[in-house]
């Protein structure tokens, strides 16, 4: 049976210099697309701007053909970020902090949450504006899935959040393997499933309260890592939800990551702006 996720939070523009391209993305937005690429029946829910950014992405949303149909759409600026490429390594250079979506957040109602619980999993982030929703979405019953991204030290709002969710992605490429060890732990008995930590060209580690497992990273010339991290939270996902296997779930990730390192952009798509 095919599979039905949903990404809710952020969705931006990322505009890169010296190019002036700028790539649809966001980690909500990049979950829905590459589960939707993955071949799952995948959607999308956020709040766009009136801008051309907001125009570009929900012109990607149709592309893939991904519900956005609970979206909520306000005038104003639409998240974006600038973004430079040093040796296919991203490096930001700054954001609107999500623009318009600071003004007017997701605030769940009857009609959203029926319509979530038709999906197997939701995904939300650090960076989804979502986080006084989560409890709204556990309670009616769907498993969630959260990327904390970097924010790995700060253990009073690991501790919220992972006593609701059942999957929680850290970025931690310069951790140690004991504070590793340590947050998974942490994660876990807080009541989550299972705690994932991507390491860059580290690979990564899953523990599931009751086993530590790692998995190496596939080697490739990076053209661009942006949205290695969430390609890696997709297809683990996805393929966790089919075989409810971690190791053949942890390579289904490394590949996918890897392949996305070789796409410009998160996954393509890319139009040229001018500054306003």
């Amino acid at each position: 049976m095919k599979k039905r996720v949903i990404g809710i939070g952020d969705n931006v523009c990322d505009k890169y210099y010296p190019s002036k391209i700028m790539y649809p993305g966001g980690q909500a937005m990049n979950f829905s697309v590459y589960a939707k690429k993955l071949g799952a029946d995948a959607a999308y829910m956020g709040v766009f701007g009136t801008d051309s950014v907001a125009s570009h992405i929900i012109h990607t949303l149709e592309q893939f053909q991904i519900d956005y149909s609970r979206c909520r759409q306000y005038k104003g600026e639409n998240g974006y970020a600038k973004v430079r490429l040093e040796n296919g390594e991203r490096e930001f250079i700054m954001s609107n902090k999500g623009g318009i979506v600071n003004e007017y957040p997701l605030d769940l109602n009857k009609e959203d949450l029926e319509y979530i619980r038709g999906f197997h999993l939701v995904h939300t982030s650090c960076n989804g504006h979502f986080d006084s929703q989560i409890f709204k979405v556990k309670e009616a019953g769907v498993p969630i899935s959260y990327d904390f991204s970097g924010r790995w030290k700060q253990e009073a709002y690991i501790d919220t959040i992972s006593s609701v969710i059942d999957y929680g992605f850290f970025s931690c490429p310069d951790a140690s393997e004991d504070e590793i060890r340590q947050l998974c732990r942490r994660v876990v008995s807080n009541g989550c499933s299972l705690a994932i930590v991507t390491r860059g060209k580290n690979g990564s580690v899953v523990y599931d309260g009751i086993q530590f497992y790692s998995h190496v990273s596939k080697p490739v010339d990076a053209l661009d890592t942006l949205g290695a991290g969430d390609s890696f939270a997709a297809a683990f996902l996805l393929s966790l939800l089919d075989t409810e296997d971690i190791e053949t779930s942890m390579a289904a990730g490394a590949q996918f990551a890897a392949d996305t390192c070789m796409i410009n952009g998160a996954f393509g798509c890319g139009i040229p702006f001018e500054d306003s």
